[in-house]
């Protein structure tokens, strides 16, 4: 089976050609596109994020806010670019005030995004999203980033900021992997807060993958700082054996396949073959030519070899196919 090039849109085919529209700086795709999704939380999350990588590079959302400045998915999205430029940016390495003050600009636009309509989770899931650059308690950007959960053991984040999405959009899964990449940035408390989140959602969330993508961010950074014991040796746990199996049965197993994304797809096929914990035929077979490029170029020696390890996998997975 041929593999698809990597895309933000997936198998969307609507998103996809919003996202190609954005590219050309044309906007009105973008707009049927979000007043098609309604109010569907979680689509209009995703699809919001996705469009929003898409569009941090071009001017199309200005052009939508300044025809349309009394549009709240025009505002909504402004919030949205200018959070995901604000990342961007740390990606890039800007810090400093330059960064501060970009940062203190988004956040502005996601309060005014939303107070225009309470109800849409979007704003709040960017307030978490900004958070990720708010790393040094000695200078906090805001008192919310660092507030403490009472009754846990989980290091201090933006918890308040998460219930705000959480009320909104229950077991939000943008909001909560947010979340994981604040405790990532800060260089603790990431794993814990991730093992916690599967522990708390219900089945068929989302959140029971969290562990997989910590669980891929620790290795990564161990062999970055070569203080990995080897391949083998890292996924041969118990416990990382134990998360898999609960990301396959008490998620995959209990979805339909438009419920699932792509990368939870991509990362259990990954962990399942990675802990020997096999059984990954079906996810494969859900993947089909869909593969995401992570987690497979985090975690091979050579990162263009990362395709021929997802064939690799795929391959060895469809010929055990062992039955559970």
């Amino acid at each position: 089976m041929d593999l698809t090039p990597p895309h933000l849109a997936g198998w969307d085919a609507e998103l996809r050609s919003a996202l190609e529209d954005l590219q050309l700086d044309r906007w009105r795709c973008a707009k049927q596109l979000l007043r098609d999704t309604g109010y569907d939380w979680p689509l209009r999350t995703s699809r919001s994020q996705a469009l929003a990588v898409g569009a941090a590079k071009c001017q199309a959302i200005e052009a939508w806010l300044a025809e349309e400045p009394d549009d709240w998915d025009a505002l909504m999205m402004w919030a949205r670019v200018l959070t995901q430029r604000v990342l961007n940016a740390r990606r890039d390495g800007v810090s400093g005030q330059r960064l501060v003050r970009a940062v203190h600009a988004a956040s502005a636009v996601c309060k005014t995004a939303a107070d225009r309509w309470r109800e849409d989770p979007v704003p709040f899931v960017c307030f978490v999203a900004l958070a990720q650059v708010d790393t040094d308690p000695r200078s906090p950007h805001t008192w919310m980033n660092w507030a403490s959960k009472r009754g846990d053991m989980l290091p201090p984040g933006p918890w308040e900021l998460l219930e705000w999405v959480h009320q909104r959009d229950p077991y939000s899964r943008e909001a909560y992997h947010r979340m994981l990449q604040v405790f990532q940035a800060r260089g603790r408390g990431g794993m814990d807060f991730a093992q916690w989140a599967a522990s708390v959602a219900p089945e068929g969330s989302a959140l029971k993958v969290l562990p997989l993508y910590a669980a891929v961010e620790e290795y990564r950074r161990q062999t970055a700082q070569k203080r990995t014991v080897g391949t083998i040796a890292y996924w041969a746990s118990e416990v990382r054996a134990y998360y898999a199996k609960q990301a396959l049965t008490d998620w995959f197993d209990q979805t339909k396949p438009h419920m699932r994304s792509l990368l939870d797809l991509n990362h259990l096929a990954y962990v399942l073959t990675a802990t020997g914990v096999g059984n990954a035929a079906e996810v494969f077979e859900a993947i089909g030519p869909y593969v995401t490029t992570a987690p497979w170029a985090l975690v091979t020696e050579n990162v263009h070899w990362w395709q021929d390890q997802f064939r690799s996998a795929r391959n060895r997975a469809l010929s055990e196919r062992g039955r559970r």
